[in-house]
């Protein structure tokens, strides 16, 4: 009875991955820049979803339409945002822009991110001539600036926006691979990974099953901070006309359009700059955010 009274009143052990996810979730809920950086993603891509799917139907606007009699509308309850220099609603472009600019930053960071975690995990675990060999080559990358590679890249390749993500693709390569390699470097070197090795267990398992997990904090927050610089380097392609082309309603491409009216209409440049502005400081907040709480010194 004693035995049994004992094990009744101690308490109950949570599981330590839940106990670790509760933790990591009200250290990033006391971070009030982060929520509100969250938020706005969760908002745009809501919006995105909306306007890619019913776009169509509920938005009173064409977005590419031509309408010269309505040309340089200063803001009205008729036009929102007003009209650019062809006469087409710019609130309604700046939404049909929205899913353009949000596909341009995860698609680009999930390609570069998927090739970068590879070869960073590869030269990691395997080191020697093969992590010589990768990293040379992330360095050669790394040489340029990022928005002066996309920029070669795209001239290459030819100014269009499936052009933009791989350029922009390429350039987050060495930036996740040298993240990725240094997380392995560290984890492999752990007593478990040699344990499990001696059990018998494939590199191909070890890799996979017993590092990645292991790198994955530092992924998740580059992964966000990325997105926010592949956004502003394809918003700036587009403004020099190697991005989005005419009439897409890219952000980057409206301020291009709009640059020639600075002075007699300077709301074709302002909207689309207010917006590209919140969100890059949307992800980059929430970036900050993710890795101050993914970060084990700051536990307590």
């Amino acid at each position: 009875m004693t035995g049994k009274t004992a094990t009744v009143g101690q308490p109950k052990k949570e599981n330590p991955r839940i106990e670790a996810y509760k933790d990591f979730w009200k250290r990033l809920m006391k971070n009030k820049a982060s929520v509100a950086g969250g938020f706005l993603i969760l908002l745009f891509v809501i919006t995105s979803l909306v306007i890619t799917f019913f776009g169509s139907s509920i938005l009173t606007y064409d977005p590419v339409k031509v309408d010269v009699l309505n040309k340089l509308q200063a803001p009205s309850k008729e036009h929102w945002f007003g009209t650019d220099n062809f006469g087409r609603d710019i609130f309604t472009r700046i939404l049909y822009g929205m899913p353009l600019t949000l596909k341009v930053g995860f698609f680009s960071v999930a390609m570069g991110g998927i090739v970068g975690v590879v070869l960073g995990v590869i030269s990691g675990y395997y080191g020697g001539i093969v992590d010589t060999l990768i990293m040379r080559v992330m360095d050669v990358l790394l040489a340029f600036p990022g928005i002066l590679l996309a920029l070669a890249i795209v001239s290459v390749l030819g100014g269009s926006l499936t052009n933009v993500i791989i350029a922009v693709s390429i350039f987050s390569v060495p930036a996740f691979a040298r993240i990725v390699r240094g997380s392995t470097l560290s984890v492999r070197k752990l007593e478990y990974i040699d344990a499990v090795r001696a059990l018998g267990a494939s590199n191909f398992r070890i890799i996979f099953k017993h590092i990645l997990p292991n790198v994955m904090s530092p992924i998740i927050v580059q992964v966000t901070l990325r997105i926010a610089t592949a956004i502003l380097t394809a918003s700036g392609l587009s403004f020099l006309g190697l991005g989005a082309q005419p009439p897409e309603p890219e952000w980057g491409a409206m301020l291009n359009d709009g640059r020639t009216y600075m002075k007699s209409a300077p709301h074709i440049i302002l909207f689309p700059g207010i917006m590209i502005v919140i969100v890059v400081l949307a992800f980059n907040i929430f970036g900050d955010g993710l890795r101050d709480a993914l970060d084990p010194k700051m536990r307590n």
